[in-house]
């Protein structure tokens, strides 16, 4: 490599990005526009189309065709793919790049719902014991939600911050991990799953905003085995 003069060094790759991978993107493609927190950003659009089942489960992902799509260089599609694969979205596979996890058969739904049926019940009492006021306003149903996308993003929200205002991080974290049942909520998706869900919401966040530890959590345990019961017969044995 032969020396430059200060004030002309090459520019990185990075800084051409802007300008020479975003031209020539047809009208139909989808580019990341916003340079702050690339990898953030891709990361929720890829994870969007996994859980829309726009990827489909037990698919490759391909590297080089998210970075044509998107219209950002290979970087933070894979910094992306990290923090998914860190979700349980995606894994990597020896000689075959990264691939959407298969969907979960009976035995895995079942561990995970004995998991959760141990875990958040427990974490709703605490919740209601410990959880900040302005914690408990923000619970919301999901009855707002205009599409059944929404309602799962919002069901999500809404199990994340009973785990965090139980104030146990282990807690939060291993649930946080465990709402990819997101993804087969909406791959099995009917209209009265909102309807059903929706009431069960609105009974443990009243029992959480009246702090009675012992409503929640017997309100949050008949929530999981109601939602138990509403996706077991979409699982293949």
């Amino acid at each position: 490599m032969g020396y430059a003069p200060p004030g002309q060094w090459e520019k990185p790759a990075f800084l051409w990005e802007s300008s020479s991978s975003m031209s020539g993107i047809s009208e139909g493609d989808r580019p990341i526009v916003r340079p702050s927190g690339l990898a953030e950003e891709v990361y929720r659009r890829i994870r969007s189309d996994i859980m829309s089942l726009r990827i489909a489960p037990d698919t490759r992902v391909s590297v080089d065709s998210l970075a044509r799509e998107l219209g950002v260089s290979q970087t933070p599609i894979r910094e992306a793919l990290s923090m998914l694969e860190a979700n349980g979205l995606v894994s990597k596979r020896h000689f075959a790049g990264y691939a959407t996890s298969p969907r979960m058969d009976r035995a895995q739904l079942d561990e995970l719902f004995e998991f959760r049926l141990l875990i958040e019940p427990h974490a709703a009492r605490k919740a209601a014991e410990m959880m900040s006021d302005a914690d408990t306003a923000a619970l919301a149903s999901g009855e707002s939600a205009p599409s059944h996308d929404a309602f799962a993003d919002m069901d999500t929200e809404f199990h994340r911050l009973i785990a965090q205002g139980a104030q146990n991080h282990l807690i939060a974290d291993s649930l946080a991990r465990l709402h990819i049942h997101v993804h087969i909520f909406r791959s099995c998706f009917r209209s009265e799953i909102t309807e059903e869900a929706v009431h069960e919401h609105n009974a443990i966040i009243e029992a959480i905003r009246a702090r009675d530890g012992a409503g929640a959590e017997a309100a949050m345990r008949r929530h999981i085995e109601l939602s138990y019961g509403r996706l077991r017969d979409f699982i293949k044995e």
